[in-house]
């Protein structure tokens, strides 16, 4: 597969600058929301917009709590909600035993309405956790793996409440930017682990590729509730100017990032705009790649994973996917099935 890039340089700026992206609206009452990765950026911006629109609990799924804390009172201070609309719950997208303990506590929970999975990191550097490399570990595998461990939560809340779930993945247009010569490899996640042939340059667009093609096994496969529906979607929320780039250190990096974020990126609160739009959960999201808060551009989805080359490898990531989390957590795959 020859990397390709969707939009020419004018076309970029279209989408980044030019499209004015609504301000959330829909409102958010009575509904329990879970968001991780809300201490800073977009997943930040996005509870926040959750919280003003009125959701009954909106959760700051965070790795610090004390950072999550700092972000709970920014949201309190701005919304002037009361203190019981917002709780920080302590998760660490590298560690299954924290997911796991995470989706126990979920379960506790009267309903669960919502799930934006927006936790991710960007490393150029390898580093190894159990056996997976950081990047793939956290952004596909420990996110894949909350999602399936939330799942029974959102199905009874769909079916008790006969109402319509949502659960959302933070994806990035970079999917198109990657070879992915792993995906010829005979154990493709076993591929991503060698550090000697570790791409680490392209590991971030590989990883959110990989979130794609599992995901759309994901809502393929996916079985709905007796009562009401489990809306699942990718977002592309475009360029972002967001902490996840503080690795690019060095003069000419803090440079070239100030002037992209003046010229090209989305502000945070801006780009927590398309999660919040996935997170309202219109029936004409389920299944889609969400581009500019709409759900109707098949063209910026790359080639590749509508190929039946990509069908493949998608069916061969998600077999990988699911052997590694039943060895972990035997019988989760029922959880979707």
């Amino acid at each position: 597969m020859a990397p390709a890039v969707p939009l020419s340089l004018s076309n970029f700026w279209t989408s980044q600058r030019c499209v004015k992206l609504p301000i959330p609206t829909k409102s958010f009452a009575g509904k329990t929301v879970i968001v991780t990765g809300s201490n800073s950026g977009m997943g930040l911006e996005a509870a926040r917009h959750i919280v003003r629109l009125g959701a009954e609990k909106t959760i700051l799924a965070v790795r610090s709590l004390e950072r999550g804390q700092v972000a709970a009172q920014s949201i309190q201070e701005t919304t002037h909600c009361s203190k019981d609309a917002i709780e920080v719950w302590q998760v660490d997208l590298a560690d299954y035993s924290s997911i796991k303990a995470f989706a126990e506590r979920a379960n506790t929970l009267r309903r669960l309405d919502v799930v934006v999975e927006n936790a991710g990191t960007l490393t150029y550097k390898y580093q190894e956790i159990d056996g997976d490399e950081s990047c793939v570990r956290i952004n596909t595998l420990g996110t894949l793996f909350m999602a399936l461990t939330l799942l029974p939560k959102l199905r009874a809340t769909a079916e008790e409440f006969d109402t319509d779930v949502v659960l959302t993945f933070n994806g990035s247009w970079m999917h198109w930017t990657t070879d992915f010569p792993e995906q010829n490899a005979e154990k493709i996640f076993e591929e991503l682990a060698d550090e000697k042939s570790a791409r680490m340059a392209e590991r971030y667009p590989t990883s959110k590729l990989i979130l794609l093609l599992a995901f759309r096994q994901l809502h393929a496969q996916l079985r709905q509730p007796s009562k009401g529906h489990i809306i699942t979607s990718y977002v592309n929320p475009g360029g972002v100017a967001t902490d996840i780039t503080r690795e690019m250190n060095g003069f000419l990096s803090s440079i070239f990032l100030k002037v992209l974020a003046k010229t090209f990126l989305r502000t945070a609160e801006e780009g927590g705009r398309t999660l919040v739009h996935a997170a309202e959960g219109g029936r004409d999201t389920d299944g889609k790649y969400l581009d500019d808060c709409r759900s109707d551009r098949p063209e910026v989805v790359s080639p590749f994973v509508t190929s039946e080359r990509g069908e493949k490898i998608a069916v061969k990531v998600w077999k990988e996917v699911l052997e590694r989390f039943e060895s972990v957590q035997p019988g989760i795959s029922k959880n979707f099935r």
